[in-house]
């Protein structure tokens, strides 16, 4: 979806897609939770996201084409795809996490995530776009024996989770 918004500014163009309260952080629970559907995502939104909130985001992001829906019948549950311009947000999600490691109280089990992107940085931050690139849009990531950077993130949050 491509509208003429508020302004020509590249920055405002992208706060009207990514700027509100809840945008930012749907896209993070699919990138980082790899959280695909409606249920997942909902019951798993560390900050308790409602059902209606939620719901507007999902179709807010689709309409922007952030994240595509699957066609599903009656009955089936609606599974929620990163397209390319959410998987190049990576980057972005990176330095603001970095930026609440240095600038906000954050939590050990919530922040390991963020130290280890800010660690790894653009070699990490691209082979993660890599991989949301495979699981997201069927792109055979280039390097397939190694090590995944989901692999690597889980296993910090995991030991994160142990030590709290």
């Amino acid at each position: 979806m491509r509208d003429e918004g508020r302004s020509g500014c590249p920055i405002n163009a992208t706060i009207e897609v990514i700027g509100d309260r809840w945008t930012l952080l749907v896209l993070r629970d699919v990138m980082f939770g790899n959280r695909r559907y409606f249920r997942e995502l909902l019951a798993g939104s560390e900050e308790g996201i409602a059902s209606n909130i939620l719901s507007d985001r999902l179709k807010r992001l689709v309409a922007a084409g952030m994240l595509s829906r699957a066609d599903s019948r009656p009955g089936q549950k609606v599974e929620y795809r990163l397209t390319e311009p959410a998987i190049q947000l990576v980057p972005i999600m990176a330095q603001l996490g970095s930026w609440g490691l240095r600038h906000r109280p954050t939590t050990k089990r919530l922040r390991v995530r963020a130290e280890l992107l800010a660690e790894g940085g653009p070699e990490l931050w691209a082979e993660f776009m890599a991989e949301l690139r495979e699981s997201h849009l069927g792109i055979p990531r280039p390097d397939q024996d190694r090590p995944t950077a989901t692999h690597r993130l889980a296993e910090a949050y995991a030991a994160a989770v142990v030590e709290s």
